[in-house]
This record gives structure tokens, sequence and C-alpha cells, in this order.
């Protein structure tokens, strides 16, 4: 019997990597983001290099409904998912007042409100599963404010909270919850955010096949909070003991444009 593992934001970078590291445990996998060409390539590959079974749905989350037509399309197919991997996203930086409107609420929508349903939606039949997990990719932007992507930090800060408390309030009922927070990645997140000349670019990017390894690894160990990369982990650890107007104020400087 397959084991079904739910990956959205899987035609590229974190998300991606994510299917390819299930589908290299064994895992069946519904790959799920807006294009269907990206993703048919995908599960061409993972079916050819790891026969597993996938199935594609081209869905965009953002969109009203969007997390209701995935649900109904795994209901449908009668799939009941071992494993849900939250890790469609996107950012918008620049400063608050002067961003595009629509922009943030389309990042809200996704980041925030498809997560959340989609999860609610789910959750139900994996309770009565017994044995599953959740894996919501939230960010080392997550633990601090973040002057110049307010919006996208405070998003993040929310996956993060959401998901430590579904892990309190499902213990004992079969489900595990894990956040997995990367730090920059070298994806194609940062150009569609519009934030190329960002400080904190000058450091490096962190492999997304690494981010995901970590990821899928912390998960399956029942691990709350996944911080990937030894620097990144050095860096959340040291804002728990600075002045959170430090902490605000050295993201802004890290998020100055250079």
């Amino acid at each position: 019997m397959d084991r079904w593992a739910v990956v959205t934001g899987a035609s590229g970078g974190i998300g991606l990597e994510l299917a390819r590291e299930l589908a290299r445990r064994g895992y069946a996998l519904v790959l799920s983001a807006r294009s269907a060409d990206a993703l048919e390539a995908l599960a061409s590959e993972l079916r050819a290099a790891h026969d597993v079974r996938c199935l594609v749905c081209a869905v965009d989350l953002g969109a009203p409904g969007g997390a209701d037509a995935l649900a109904h399309r795994l209901a449908d197919a009668g799939v009941r998912p071992e494993i849900l991997v939250n890790n469609a996203g996107i950012g918008v930086y620049g400063p608050f007042a002067e961003a595009d409107a629509d922009r943030v609420q389309a990042m809200l929508e996704l980041n925030v409100v498809a997560l959340t349903r989609l999860t609610r939606l789910l959750l139900p039949a994996m309770i009565d599963l017994g044995h599953a997990r959740i894996l919501n990719v939230a960010s080392t932007a997550a633990f601090q404010p973040g002057p110049g992507m307010a919006a996208y930090f405070a998003s993040k800060a929310y996956v993060l909270s959401l998901s430590e408390a579904l892990a309190v309030e499902l213990r004992g009922r079969g489900v595990r919850v894990t956040a997995l927070c990367p730090g920059p990645t070298a994806t194609g997140f940062v150009a569609r955010a519009a934030g190329e000349r960002a400080a904190m670019l000058r450091g490096g990017l962190a492999d997304a096949a690494a981010v995901a390894r970590a990821g899928v690894a912390g998960l399956l160990r029942g691990r709350r909070v996944v911080v990937a990369g030894w620097r990144n982990r050095m860096m959340v650890r040291a804002q728990r003991f600075a002045p959170r107007r430090l902490v605000t104020w050295v993201a802004a400087w890290m998020m100055r444009e250079v």
C-alpha cells in the first residue's frame, strides 16, 4: 500500500527538493503548484528514479478556493496523506508603506490562509490514520521582526507559532508537526520577492537540497522545529539573549539595499 506525501510549492526550490527527498525514501507523491508543466517533469523524474507513484495537482493555492480544490482532488483520488508538506509561499521586499497592496494580500493568502485551511481540511483524516506528520516551511525570518519585509517576516512567525501549537495539541493523537526554518536559500524566491539587493544575501545562500534533507530528517524524527544550517542555529540562539530592539535593528540592517 502506498504511503502518500503531499508537497505544495513542488515545482521548484525547496519544495522540489523536499519531493525528491521523500521519493528517495519511498513515498508516493502528490505534487502541487501552479505550473502543470514543471510538475509533470518532476513527476516523470521521480517515477523513473524511484519507481514511486506521483499525482500532479496544478492548483493556485493562493486563489479563493485553492486549498479546497486540492483537498477535493485528494479525496477524489482516494489519497490519504501520511505526510503533508506546506511549502508554497512567496515574499514581498521593500518598505511596507510602499509595497503593492495586492501583492501583500496575495502573499498573506498563500503563506497564511491557504496553509491554515489546507492543514485544517486534511488533518481529521490524518488523525484517523494514526501515524501522520506535517512539515510547515517557515523561515529564520520567523524569529524576529523584519523591517524591509515586514509582512513576510510576520507571515513566517505565524507559521512557526501555528506549528508549535499544533504539535502540542496533537500530542498523543498520531500526528507530529515540524516547522522547517531555513535561512536565505538558492531558489527563485529572492527574485520573485524583488529582494536581490538585500544585504543579507551577501553572506551566501544555502543549498536547497541540503535544506530539504535536514527538514525531512527532522520531520521523521519528530522534531518540532528544524533550523537548517549551523550559522542559522547560532543566530537564532543568540537572538534569545539580545534585547528585542537590537534584534529588530540588526534585521533592518541586514534587509537594507546594497
